[in-house]
């Protein structure tokens, strides 16, 4: 479980959160964060982390949740502070346009600004 204004001061990162309960969305501060639908670049990452618990510390729960894997994915939640999802648009862009490393910070600069 979490607590409320969950994402309050997030300012990098990416965090997934497991919401059994489907509440998680009330508890959410979304002045600083979104949650976003996983991709499934995300939902193989999950996984790939799950299995990796599993091995590590032979969790039953982490066990569990991969036996019901097309069920249990539909529970997280992908949460992402909105200025790092701005910086990392600026870097896709930047590299697509084939920006020095120099010019793509620059970029990063101008758009943290506003």
């Amino acid at each position: 479980e979490t607590g409320r204004n969950f994402g309050a001061g997030m300012s990098g990162g990416i965090a997934y959160v497991y919401d059994r309960s489907g509440d998680f969305d009330r508890r959410v501060n979304y002045e600083m964060v979104e949650v976003e639908h996983l991709a499934d670049d995300d939902r193989t990452f999950l996984r790939s982390a799950l299995e990796r618990h599993c091995e590590y510390t032979d969790s039953a729960v982490a066990r569990r949740m991969l036996a019901a894997w097309n069920v249990e994915v539909s529970r997280f939640r992908k949460v992402m502070p909105i200025d790092y999802k701005r910086v990392l648009t600026v870097i896709s862009e930047s590299e697509a346009a084939g920006l020095t490393e120099e010019e793509t910070v620059d970029k990063i600069m101008e758009a943290a600004r506003g």
